[in-house]
């Protein structure tokens, strides 16, 4: 039996955002589909008139082509996606750290952290929350989104990175989605700012439980289809949450995360920007959100001859 056309551009959409994580053709960014700019529903995409709210649909803004992706030296691929590019930004900054650590510990004479730890020092130097956010180094709550403790932290971080980051841009578009990610991550470490002023922590858990509140939201605009996705996405809450009891997280910058992502990805509309003002505004918003993480981490660097405090 054939599916009623409105359940069937969801179940499209659904399968794109699913696909999307193992690199499926449903992932792909060049769908069939666009959504009505009115009713926020998948319509054929030269379709000129919405079947479902009688809109005028708008003409179809051209796409551009994407071609094979880069190599550095011929075999190091490049980064094609904002998602990926988070990934590489998280090992490059881990990278940095565990050698900070090993150079620290062997010019001091004691033995580094086991397990690919990094030292509290060299965490506060690269920008962890910290105290001295309230004397004016706001900059850390940018910076400490790409922090990780030891192996295992960013391991479980990027894992759950690898599997939500294609998710969330292939349901909205790489713009959206950088700005989506930098928003909930600083908005996790807000909130744990407030309830433990003088704590230290690091990591991607709150923007990544940005991105799970994120698909939550969004999945409300989908029926029935929606109501079977969120709950297999609030079993990833259910299994961080069992996590945080068991090991030393910061629970307030994941509830954080999780409670802005789910108010964005209710708001925002999903896929590419109906009109042209609204894409530039994305892209606009989004170049913005890459200024803010380069200069955070340029104050960043700026202090890190200072004293500890």
């Amino acid at each position: 039996m054939a599916l009623p056309p409105k359940l069937w551009f969801q179940w499209q959409r659904l399968k794109k955002a699913l696909g999307s994580s193992f690199g499926t053709p449903g992932g792909s960014p060049s769908s069939s589909v666009r959504m009505c700019p009115h009713c926020r529903a998948l319509i054929e995409r030269d379709a000129s008139v919405c079947p479902f709210c009688g809109e005028r649909a708008g003409p179809v803004r051209a796409r551009g082509t994407t071609g094979t992706p880069g190599r550095v030296l011929g075999f190091i691929p490049v980064p094609t996606t904002a998602a990926s590019v988070v990934v590489v930004a998280n090992l490059a900054l881990y990278a940095i750290s565990w050698y900070m650590t090993q150079n620290t510990a062997s010019t001091q004479l004691y033995g580094a952290p086991a397990m690919g730890g990094i030292s509290g020092e060299v965490l506060w130097r690269l920008g962890a929350k910290a105290p001295s956010i309230w004397t004016g180094q706001w900059w850390r709550l940018v910076t400490a989104v790409f922090l990780h403790a030891d192996l295992l932290h960013i391991g479980m971080n990027l894992w759950c990175l690898v599997d939500l980051g294609p998710q969330v841009e292939s349901l909205f578009n790489a713009p959206k989605f950088t700005v989506l990610y930098l928003v909930t991550g600083v908005a996790g470490f807000l909130l744990s700012l407030w309830w433990s002023p003088f704590g230290v922590s690091v990591g991607a858990s709150g923007a990544i439980l940005g991105l799970v509140g994120i698909l939550i939201g969004a999945s409300f605009h989908h029926g029935h289809l929606g109501k079977e996705y969120r709950r297999q996405l609030w079993r990833w809450v259910i299994y961080i949450a069992i996590f945080g009891i068991f090991f030393r997280v910061d629970n307030a910058a994941h509830f954080g995360g999780l409670a802005s992502g789910l108010v964005l990805g209710y708001v925002i509309p999903e896929g590419e920007p109906a009109t042209r003002p609204s894409e530039n505004l994305w892209n606009a918003l989004a170049m913005l959100s890459v200024l803010i993480i380069a200069g955070s981490f340029v104050l960043m660097a700026l202090q890190l001859g200072q004293p500890l405090r």
